[in-house]
């Protein structure tokens, strides 16, 4: 079985329980990571505005709500020859002598054809050219539609974002003017800003841009300044370009806050039952599943496919990326049969369109869920058979060893799960340059089997490396604070406690941006962060961070759940250090409150309670030390 440790600040006791009883499930890093939160792309909306793209053909998620290749909305970018034109000039059937033609009238004739063979080009290198050419006749404040039209067309084919952000720069500066009250087309161009600087991986600024766009949006709205038709669209492709930024800055709660009001937008517009829909739904769901929400992610996952079913039928493809999903999901809530049930339909439309990568990565997911439930033999056949269908040194490949070495470890054939282990590494070393998050990803798996071989050097080691690359990813915070977590851990079970505390402290910040101060796993790190203080004689530290474990355990997982009650002994032990025995023995007396709750299934821990509180109250009278009471670090809970 998978297995987690507990120990004690003393390091005399080592409890080891199986992790299906905890909230956070271990269960196979290879299973989630094609499911980490992805970067949105947006499916056009069926509104007045005509700048609406394909988003599938984007490589923009945002750009490619605002086409560049179809124009933009006659309400909001008018042809110039309207202005350019004389309004006074009279056209009628009456012969006139020929007047002379002035030079700024053949001037503005040569923009109006200038203007008209930009709008009507079909290629890239078309538009670049031309817009030089306007640059050369026309005003800084009259290329703002074509600087615009340009920027959008660029960041939806991938161009250079600097290339992109020029253009966006120009469009921005023409239409946001001091003393105007801003308008659809500024927040368009702040919308291309936003796409460009996140491009550049300068999210802050990305963000400012964002959300000034936001603001302005709406504040058009509640005016009524603006056809709602034509406000949409944009508002739709701003929430997803922030889901996007927030998740690459690590701010991953409050991402799944703009993919929500995204999502809403799309229900004004498309039918309930749509394609769309499905697409939207699952794009939530997949972001639940990134930051392990499991039971929130079930219900869109669940509405996605009902809607692919019913449009596209069981054999399409839409329908097998759900019930992938779906496995991912319900082995997170270790509904390991169901996990399989959905496993084994999506391998069936897989193989029906031929598609042998999608096959491979279902297959592996299989021997994980079999792994699960203790089907060790099973899964070894399954990936005996899925390692001849792989490339010699493919990341696929490390996969599929890495899989088998976690068989081999449940059955305790250590020497050969090494193996399997040393081989995926040699794979991974040669993919850390061309596919850093993927092997950083592979590596913490990896680091996971060493752990429950009690080999914690080459683990703290593995982790160290997977550290040092996430480090270099700015998008991968909230990765970066997991793994600093399970160093501070490692570091303070094998006694290295002041080595600890950094790691520790570092994941608690990094965790916390990523997933929010209640989130479950910053519990655990703030519970360590309290046993390692307290165990470096800072009883006022270590009881601070022991009731912000507690607090946040209490929200996530329940007061009755075994890591609350162990962070509310450890509160208990840190009172009793400072010398407040009321308050320790107020808490010990909760502690046995809550095992009270779990019946005849906890008569040790209740018995073990009860003779703390009696210690407690004999230290109350001068009779024993506070400190033969245990504290409890726990492992954060594992991907």
């Amino acid at each position: 079985k998978n297995i987690y440790f507990r120990v004690f600040a003393s390091r005399e006791r080592v409890y080891r329980r199986d992790f299906s009883s905890s909230t956070m499930k271990r269960f196979s890093i290879s299973l989630i990571r094609r499911f980490h939160f992805q970067r949105f792309r947006p499916v056009p909306l069926p509104v007045h505005l005509n700048y609406i793209s394909d988003g599938g053909a984007a490589s923009s998620p945002s750009s490619s709500l605002v086409s560049p290749t179809r124009g933009i909305s006659s309400g909001l970018i008018v042809n110039k020859r309207q202005f350019l034109e004389n309004p006074s000039r009279n056209f009628n059937t009456n012969v006139e002598e020929p007047t002379e033609i002035s030079s700024s009238e053949i001037i503005d004739q040569e923009k109006i054809d200038l203007e008209e063979a930009f709008e009507s080009a079909k290629t890239t290198d078309e538009m670049v050219r031309l817009f030089k050419e306007m640059e050369l006749s026309f005003e800084g404040s009259e290329l703002g539609l074509s600087a615009l039209k340009l920027g959008l067309h660029l960041d939806r084919e991938g161009e250079d974002p600097e290339k992109v952000l020029s253009y966006a720069d120009k469009a921005l500066k023409s239409f946001d003017v001091i003393g105007y009250k801003p308008t659809l087309l500024v927040a368009m161009a702040l919308q291309l800003m936003g796409s460009a600087n996140y491009g550049l991986k300068r999210f802050s600024d990305s963000l400012g841009y964002l959300n000034r766009a936001n603001r302005i949006l709406v504040k058009l709205e509640v005016d009524g300044d603006c056809l709602v038709e034509e406000l949409r669209p944009v508002l739709h492709a701003v929430q997803l370009e922030l889901a996007n930024v927030k998740n690459a800055m690590g701010r991953r709660e409050e991402a799944i806050e703009n993919l929500k009001k995204s999502m809403e937008i799309k229900e004004m517009t498309f039918e309930e039952d749509s394609k769309e829909m499905g697409v939207a739904n699952r794009g939530l769901a997949d972001a639940y599943v990134a930051v392990l929400n499991f039971n929130e992610a079930l219900p869109y996952a669940l509405k996605a496919l009902e809607i692919h079913k019913k449009e596209l039928g069981s054999n399409s493809a839409e329908v097998a990326q759900d019930r992938r999903l779906l496995g991912v999901i319900y082995s997170g809530l270790d509904q390991h049969d169901k996990a399989l049930e959905q496993n084994r339909l999506s391998q069936r439309v897989l193989k029906n369109w031929g598609m042998k990568l999608e096959l491979i990565r279902a297959e592996i997911d299989a021997a994980n869920m079999k792994v699960a439930l203790g089907k060790y033999e099973e899964a070894i056949e399954i990936l005996k058979s899925v390692v001849e269908q792989t490339e010699k040194d493919s990341e696929m490949r490390a996969m599929v060893f890495i899989s088998m070495s976690k068989a081999l470890v449940n059955q305790e054939k250590f020497a050969d799960s090494k193996k399997c282990l040393e081989f995926a590494c040699e794979i991974l070393e040669k993919k850390e340059t061309a596919s850093p998050v993927e092997v950083a990803e592979a590596y913490s798996e990896v680091a996971m089997q060493y752990e429950s071989m009690n080999e914690f050097e080459t683990a703290i080691s593995l982790l160290q490396k997977t550290l040092s690359i996430l480090e270099t990813l700015p998008q991968e915070q909230h990765s970066e604070g997991s793994v600093s977590a399970r160093i501070g851990w490692l570091l303070l079970f094998s006694g290295r406690v002041s080595q600890a505390v950094p790691y520790l402290e570092s994941a608690a910040e990094r965790l916390k941006e990523s997933f929010g101060a209640k989130h479950f796993g910053v519990g655990y790190v703030y519970n360590n962060l309290g046993a390692a203080y307290l165990e470096l004689e800072r009883p006022q530290s270590a009881a601070q961070m022991f009731a912000v474990a507690k607090d946040i355990m209490d929200v996530s997982l329940g007061p009755n759940h075994v890591d609350s009650i162990d962070a509310c002994q450890n509160l208990s032990k840190a009172y009793a250090g400072l010398g407040n025995y009321s308050l320790a023995v107020d808490f010990q007396q909760r502690v046995i409150d809550a095992w009270d709750n779990h019946g005849d299934s906890a008569k040790d821990e209740m018995k073990e309670a009860k003779r703390l509180l009696e210690e407690l109250r004999l230290k109350a009278r001068g009779g024993v030390s506070a400190n033969t009471i245990p504290t409890k670090a726990l492992p954060l809970p594992k991907k």
